[in-house]
């Protein structure tokens, strides 16, 4: 009975496995927090890429929803570019942003929320029901439905490519000699060589004469060179590094949905507009009808998030003639006695026209 003291504890296993519960909340959190505090959306690029974001959704035309003002817009869109989503808690002074969150979810759906409010005396804790929650989001994962992502995280080698390149450019400008030569000089002491540094110094267009390095005291060998500077710029045009951070930022670029072209020197006119018209067509315009279901859902009225006409991201005289052109086809259609809706729908421009 006295040898309790000896025996070991018992070790208490757990289970590590990957596809585990804590596994996954841990993975989750870990891919929330890359989300926002990676180092690529440190780079002028990603900051490019986002204010294009927060300008167009700022601008944008909200019909049905009072409550998202134009400064709930651009949050949401600065939000939605570095982390792939953002939340507003639906309380009595309006909509409070959402700095963290906990969740529960049901089939796949979250039902509750433990939310974080900022404040400046210290944030507080609110529990909150998931109606009462406007949960915006992109980028989502069929696997983790209630967890949106952002560009840099579905590209996050290239955001790291670009991060580390920058990073070494401005230590080699910084730290590098960059203009500095070696200049050979026989044997002497430091002082020496000081003073003869000292009165290279600012000697601009003047004739400087120094002794030649070729010696021969003692029968030693002459050296082939004679004062032939060496220089210690490091040569980064084999590294291809610039090469590498054009093709970086492109990538990052078209991670976000805007042309590379558009920040080319040589970009005309043309080219920004058509630019415009990807970004707001393809990327911000899907991204705000997104957002209009969730406000939709939640708010209890038919929402409608406009991007493109705001944002003019068309061309404006091809958009007149084009206005031109369908008023004399509607006009020619009147006169041969066919309904104009009809019309319309036989070139796919009419609601429900049943196109495949």
């Amino acid at each position: 009975m006295f040898d309790w003291f000896r025996k070991k504890p018992e070790v208490e296993t757990r289970s590590a496995a990957q596809g585990g519960f804590t596994g996954q909340v841990l993975a989750l959190r870990e891919s929330w927090i890359a989300g926002h505090s990676g180092m690529g959306d440190l780079t002028a690029a990603v900051q490019s890429c986002v204010s294009l974001w927060e300008g167009a959704l700022a601008a944008s035309d909200v019909q049905g929803a009072e409550l998202l003002t134009r400064h709930v817009m651009a949050s949401t869109a600065r939000a939605m570019a570095l982390r792939g989503e953002c939340l507003w808690y639906l309380g009595d002074d309006g909509l409070l942003p959402v700095a963290d969150y906990d969740y529960s979810t049901r089939h796949g759906r979250i039902r509750a929320y433990r939310l974080t409010i900022p404040d400046a005396g210290g944030a507080y804790s609110v529990n909150a029901l998931a109606a009462e929650v406007l949960h915006f989001k992109i980028g989502v994962d069929p696997s983790h439905p209630w967890q949106g992502t952002s560009p840099l995280r579905r590209a996050s080698l290239t955001a790291e490519l670009l991060h580390t390149l920058e990073s070494t450019l401005a230590e080699v400008y910084a730290n590098a000699p960059i203009g500095s030569q070696v200049v050979p000089f026989p044997e002497s002491p430091g002082t020496d060589l000081e003073t003869l540094g000292r009165g290279f110094k600012g000697r601009r267009g003047r004739v400087l004469l120094r002794e030649s390095v070729n010696v021969a005291a003692a029968g030693g060998p002459s050296p082939q060179q004679d004062w032939k500077p060496q220089a210690l710029t490091p040569n980064l045009a084999d590294s291809m590094a610039t090469q590498n951070l054009a093709a970086a930022r492109g990538a990052i670029l078209n991670a976000y949905g805007v042309l590379p072209a558009l920040v080319e020197p040589a970009t005309t006119g043309p080219l920004i507009r058509e630019a415009q018209r990807h970004l707001a067509g393809w990327t911000l315009q899907p991204m705000a009808m997104l957002m209009a279901e969730e406000a939709s859902a939640k708010l209890g009225g038919k929402v409608e998030i406009d991007v493109m006409r705001p944002v003019q991201a068309y061309d404006v005289s091809g958009r007149a003639r084009a206005m031109a052109t369908v008023v004399q086809g509607l006009a020619l259609a009147k006169e041969a006695g066919i309904e104009p809706d009809a019309a319309l729908r036989l070139v796919n421009w009419g609601r429900g026209d049943d196109a495949f």
